[in-house]
């Protein structure tokens, strides 16, 4: 995480291990193994984050959860655990916004930015709502599926953007399948405020597991090319 805010990433978005998590494709589904196998539990990963927050006290830190971990805890005790920490803002993956009451209830109780996604194909309906009911940014897929840089993103999403900006969405940043500093480009040429990488920086780590100075070396590097590529 230190490699990721000194090499130039603006905001960190962490997962904490799930064993059955469905929005995710092989390369993340292999993380939450490999970190399950090590025994991290959720203490362990709040533990971390206070870490990283008292040393970086101004990067946004936002996670990216599935219900049953926040389920497990109680909403009120999780979410109070991450104003604790510092986490800024929290996305359930398999919660829709037709569910989500009572999760962004528990986080605006404790000033955490419920986050939402904006599938491709959303309705005019779902925009409407995660617009309404989300904080901090929007979560907006570059195209169907699962994560992953096995399947590219789908440029570009300006119907999707501009029906964001009509109800007054937070700031999109566009996420699935962005592993290149072009994507980039393309996302921020199309009116996102950012991009999201999350299975290109975990498969860096999966190819060096046992060479750890490499695999800081090729994360710096990697995230120095894409965050040139937000240089306007």
């Amino acid at each position: 995480m230190e490699t990721l805010i000194e090499s130039g990433a603006d905001a960190l978005e962490l997962g904490m291990p799930f064993s059955d998590p469905q929005a995710d494709g092989p390369t993340i589904q292999g993380a939450n193994i490999r970190a399950l196998d090590a025994k991290t539990t959720p203490t362990i990963c709040f533990e971390l984050l206070a870490k990283v927050r008292e040393k970086y006290p101004e990067t946004p830190i936002g996670l990216l959860m599935y219900a049953n971990l926040v389920y497990s805890k109680g909403l009120d005790a999780f979410y109070k655990q991450c104003a604790d920490v510092g986490v800024d803002s929290v996305l359930i993956a398999d919660v829709p916004t037709n569910e989500s009451k009572e999760f962004v209830e528990a986080a605006h109780k404790h000033g955490v930015h419920p986050i939402f996604i904006a599938p491709p194909t959303a309705s005019e309906e779902t925009i409407e709502q995660v617009a309404k009911l989300g904080g901090g940014y929007t979560y907006l897929l570059s195209r169907a599926g699962v994560t992953g840089t096995e399947t590219k993103a789908n440029m570009p999403m300006n119907t999707q953007l501009d029906k964001l900006n009509k109800y007054e969405a937070p700031p999109s940043l566009l996420g699935f399948g962005i592993s290149e500093p072009e994507q980039v480009k393309q996302a921020l040429d199309a009116g996102a405020a950012g991009a999201i990488s999350g299975s290109a920086v975990v498969k860096i780590i999966e190819k060096n597991l046992d060479a750890p100075k490499i695999m800081l070396s090729e994360l710096s590097q990697f995230v120095k090319s894409m965050k040139a590529a937000t240089q306007r």
